[in-house]
């Protein structure tokens, strides 16, 4: 590419500033016609909801006349933290990470180093059965648990383990529980991302060379030891993208619950994003529902920016 800077770090440092920023700026100018339509893109679809949304959460906003809108300052922010359906909220939702991003991180590593480890035969078989409920549809899934688990003996659960096996004293009303009902939103999200998790691995585990192995089995070391001290410290790397990404997935739950449960019952299984979602397009109170987006957008990125400088921590 013309004007551009010289390889050699000794001929740059003789350079002046002036000529630096100049052919800089030539640089991006070549380049800027093939970003622009990213550009527009992420200034539409990603900057301008979330200024609009900061904007909306110090209004009492009406969605279908905005210039009726009053200015109440940081009232519905206030308000969030008086809120005791956002407690309950957010308890749901912390519970949703804590259960199923272990679950799925230990399932999925438990999945991956068997199928490389044991099968030789039939490996991709496996792989695509337990990765279809990953590119399966949210809602799909969800109303396929929401049968699965239908409260009265007509439930396919109920119905295999009352009627059939009788190993129930009576038929579960599973979503009518808020816990069994968080424990069927639960179990959802752990078989949907099980696959996800243990694709990653398996990418990971492929990719470790066999002579870490053949030496630890000349010295003598045990599946255990193996691995203890050769598998799951080269896997670090792989564990942090997984635990990452699985976090920040957890915090984005909202079909499972809107679709099994729709917050029931009396609003004991909402999480953040379903109580938001009522509150903007249920009550039309869409300056409380920014409120509450903001806010979570904080948390998220607090979360995000601490779980990246853990990854610059780590030896990579």
């Amino acid at each position: 590419m013309k004007n551009s800077l010289p390889a050699d770090p000794f001929v740059q440092a003789k350079m002046s500033l002036r000529q630096r920023i100049s052919i800089g700026l030539k640089q991006y100018g070549e380049v800027f016609p093939y970003l622009i339509f990213g550009l527009v893109g992420f200034l539409t679809f990603s900057v301008y909801p979330i200024v609009k949304g900061i904007y909306m959460s110090f209004f009492n906003y009406n969605i279908i006349n905005p210039a009726l809108s009053h200015f109440i300052g940081f009232a519905n922010y206030i308000k969030v933290f008086q809120d005791p359906n956002v407690l309950i909220s957010l308890r749901n939702t912390l519970l949703y990470s804590l259960v199923t991003v272990p679950g799925q991180w230990i399932l999925g590593l438990l999945l991956a180093i068997l199928i490389n480890a044991k099968v030789t035969k039939f490996k991709v078989t496996f792989r695509m059965i337990y990765y279809i409920p990953v590119i399966t549809s949210w809602i799909v899934i969800s109303y396929l648990f929401k049968y699965l688990f239908a409260s009265g003996p007509d439930g396919f659960i109920n119905y295999l383990f009352y009627s059939q096996l009788h190993l129930l004293p009576s038929p579960i009303n599973w979503l009518e529980n808020p816990w069994t009902a968080m424990t069927v939103i639960w179990v959802l999200g752990i078989w949907k991302g099980l696959g996800w998790v243990m694709i990653i691995y398996l990418a990971a585990l492929q990719s470790i060379s066999n002579d870490y192995y053949e030496a630890a089995m000349i010295d003598g070391a045990g599946d255990k030891a193996i691995l203890r001290k050769i598998t799951l410290p080269l896997l670090k790397p792989t564990t942090v993208f997984v635990l990452i990404n699985l976090i920040m997935g957890s915090f984005n739950v909202f079909i499972q619950v809107y679709t099994i449960t729709n917050g029931g019952p009396l609003g004991q299984t909402e999480v953040l994003l379903s109580y938001m979602y009522k509150q903007a397009f249920q009550f039309m109170d869409f300056g409380y529902s920014s409120a509450l987006s903001v806010l979570m957008g904080i948390a998220v990125f607090i979360l995000t920016y601490s779980q990246q400088k853990k990854i610059g921590q780590s030896n990579i």
